[in-house]
């Protein structure tokens, strides 16, 4: 996500100095930080109920498609994505418009 926001920071400068508020800018980096962790679950979910036989012998007292499990891992992931993106976002609303259009 950091990476993402650098390399749109004259995009978000534009943004700005057309009228985009704080929110606004903090919204686009959250949509586009849940549209992955949206696409990242759905592919790990159908990529671990593909594979329950082989994760059936590797765990122990946990049951391989166990829906508590797969909620715990998804709200672990979120949290980090969260994290993850709360920097950049934070960057994000700082930027000062005739700053991002001298960026590079």
């Amino acid at each position: 996500m950091a990476f993402a926001v650098s390399r749109r920071t004259r995009e978000i400068g534009v943004r700005m100095a057309l009228g985009a508020n704080r929110t606004e800018i903090l919204e686009m980096v959250l949509r586009e930080t849940f549209v992955l962790l949206g696409l990242g679950i759905a592919v790990g979910i159908l990529a671990a109920l593909g594979a329950s036989r082989l994760i059936a012998n590797l765990t122990y007292g946990v049951v391989p498609n166990d829906p508590s499990t797969c909620v715990a891992v998804c709200a672990g992931l979120a949290a980090v994505a969260l994290i993850a993106c709360y920097t950049p976002a934070r960057r994000a609303m700082r930027v000062h418009p005739m700053v991002a259009l001298r960026y590079e």
